[in-house]
C-alpha cells in the first residue's frame, strides 16, 4: 500500500507505543529509518521470553517490520550531525523519550525545524511536554491506571486489572499516525511544519468517551462491570453448555428477536423487561434467568438460532482460535514474511484496506545498524573515508 509512499520518517523510538506507530506507517509505504544506539539498540531487541530459535525478541519482531535501522550515537558531535543530515532531507522526527532528552541531545524541534521547516515533529510521552507530572516515568500499566481504565475494566467487587491489550501504549501510537497524517495534509496545503505533543494520558483519557459524559450528566463514578454495560441489558458474556459467548442487544430491535431465540416469548410481554429501561431496572433478575436458559445448549447451537433471529452474538475465541478464524484469514490478518535466518514466519496483516488490496508486503525487522551504510551513501552522499571517520569515533555502527 502506498498512502505513505515517499514519506520518510526518522523513528528515535522504543518500546511499543512509538514502534508500533511507525510500524503502521512503514506499512502504508514510508520508508521508516530506525535510529538506534550503536550499543544494543532499541532494549526490544532483548524483550522476552519467548524468543526466536536464533535469539531474537518476538516482542521486537512484531512491532518493527518494514523497517531499516541506523546505529547512530546522537550522545556524540558527530553522530548528532549525521542526524541533521538525515533531517534535512525527511519528513517525519519521532521520538518517545521524556521531556527535556531532545534538547539536551541538541535535536529540538526548533533546532530541527531550523534545519528543515517543512518537517513534522512528533513527541510520544508519558504526560506531556507540560505539567507536574512531566517528569515522571511510565509504561503502559501507569497510563491505564492513571487514565482510568483500570478502574472500570474486571468485576465488580474484585481488584483492579490492567486490560489484556496494551492499550496504554497502542493508542499513542495509533494517536501518533493519525497525527502526523493530518499534518502531513496540512504541509501539502501550506507548506508548513508541525510539532505534536502526544500525551499518552491524554490518549487514554480521549478513551474514555461515553464514561466520562455519563459521570458529567449523573454524578455516578463509573466501576468495573466485567462484560456487562451500564446502559443495556442484555449484553455481556454468558457461559454456555461448552464454552461461552457474548450476546448485545444493543437496541430494542434486537430483544424480540432474543426472545424467540431463547424460546421465552414471555419475556417480552414481562413489564420488567418491556423496555431497554425496563430491563436496566430489572438487570439481575433478568441476567438469573437468561444465564439459566443459556447453559442448556451448546456454543455453536446457541450462534445459530441467535443469528437466526438477526440478534449480535460471538464467540469468545482464544487468541489460537483468532489467528486460525476463517473470516480473519480472508482478510489477511495473518500473512508471512521472510526472515534472513529463519525463513517464512507468521505475521500479522494490516487492518487498512485500501482499493481493494487486502495484504501488505511484510518485510522482517532490520537488525541492528543493517541499513547504516547503504542510508549514509546513497541517501547523504557520504563518501567511505567519512563513514570510517564516523565509526572511528563511535558515532555509527
Amino acid at each position: 500500500m502506498t498512502l505513505f509512499s515517499g514519506v520518510r520518517v526518522l523513528d528515535l523510538t522504543r518500546m511499543l507505543a512509538g514502534p508500533y506507530g511507525t510500524m503502521l506507517m512503514a506499512d502504508l509505504g514510508a520508508e521508516v529509518l530506525k535510529i538506534e544506539e550503536p550499543d544494543g539498540g532499541d532494549p526490544m531487541r532483548v524483550m522476552g521470553p519467548p524468543f526466536l530459535p536464533n535469539g531474537e525478541s518476538a516482542y521486537f519482531l512484531s512491532i518493527n517490520r518494514n523497517k531499516k535501522s541506523v546505529a547512530l550515537d546522537l550522545t556524540k558531535p558527530e553522530g548528532r550531525q549525521v542526524f541533521h543530515d538525515l533531517v534535512r532531507v525527511s519528513d517525519v522526527v519521532w521520538d518517545n523519550f521524556r521531556p527535556g532528552i531532545m534538547a539536551r541531545l541538541g535535536c529540538d524541534p526548533p533546532r530541527l525545524s531550523a534545519l528543515n521547516p517543512r518537517l513534522i515533529c512528533c513527541s510520544i510521552s508519558a504526560y506531556g511536554q507540560e505539567g507536574p507530572y512531566r517528569d515522571w516515568p511510565a509504561f503502559d500499566l501507569a497510563l491505564q491506571a492513571m487514565g482510568g481504565a483500570m478502574s472500570v475494566t474486571g468485576e465488580e467487587g474484585r481488584a483492579p486489572v490492567r486490560m489484556g491489550l496494551p492499550m496504554g501504549d497502542l493508542a499513542g501510537g495509533m494517536f501518533g499516525a493519525f497525527a502526523v497524517a493530518g499534518a502531513l495534509f496540512r504541509r501539502e496545503r501550506t507548506g508548513q511544519g508541525s510539532v505534536i505533543d502526544l500525551s499518552l494520558l491524554d490518549a487514554q483519557v480521549s478513551l474514555l468517551t461515553y464514561l466520562a459524559q455519563y459521570f458529567w450528566t449523573d454524578g455516578k463514578v463509573p466501576g468495573p462491570m466485567g462484560s456487562g454495560h451500564a446502559s443495556v441489558v442484555p449484553y455481556q458474556a454468558l457461559q454456555t453448555h461448552d464454552g461461552s459467548l457474548i450476546i448485545a442487544v444493543f437496541a430494542e430491535k434486537f430483544w424480540g428477536g432474543f426472545c424467540r431465540a431463547v424460546g421465552k416469548a414471555e419475556w417480552e410481554r414481562d413489564p420488567r423487561f418491556a423496555t431497554n429501561a425496563d430491563r436496566v431496572r430489572n438487570r439481575q433478575a433478568l441476567i438469573l434467568l437468561v444465564e439459566e436458559v443459556f447453559k442448556g445448549r451448546t456454543t455453536r447451537e446457541w450462534l445459530d438460532v441467535l443469528h437466526r433471529e438477526g440478534v449480535p452474538a460471538a464467540p469468545i475465541q482464544r487468541v489460537d482460535q483468532v489467528l486460525s478464524d476463517p473470516q480473519v484469514l480472508l482478510r489477511k490478518m495473518v500473512g508471512s514474511l521472510q526472515h534472513p535466518s529463519l525463513g517464512r514466519l507468521p505475521s500479522l496483516g494490516s487492518p487498512i484496506k485500501v482499493d481493494g488490496t487486502m495484504e501488505v508486503p511484510l518485510a522482517p525487522p532490520p537488525a541492528l545498524g543493517e541499513h547504516t551504510q547503504e542510508i549514509l551513501t546513497k541517501l547523504l552522499g557520504y563518501t567511505q573515508a567519512q563513514i570510517e571517520g564516523l565509526r572511528g569515533h563511535g558515532a555509527i555502527a
